[in-house]
């Protein structure tokens, strides 16, 4: 359950920081690593907000499975 918690946690901070398009060191590194693969633009921050979309409904899932 705890760890299950933690994902969804962790992709509520993917998808504020991606709406907002955060100042946060850790963001500001991913989101440079990401503009390597895919170029300068807005779709890094579509990409995370949809991964914390994910990241939420997979850790709600695990928490209540197990």
């Amino acid at each position: 359950m705890m760890w299950g918690l933690l994902i969804a946690m962790v992709g509520v901070l993917f998808v504020w920081w991606g709406r907002s398009r955060s100042e946060f060191v850790v963001y500001r590194l991913l989101v440079a690593r990401s503009r390597v693969l895919w170029g300068s633009g807005d779709r890094v921050h579509g990409f995370y907000q949809r991964a914390g979309v994910a990241m939420v409904v997979f850790g709600a899932v695990l928490a209540t499975v197990v």
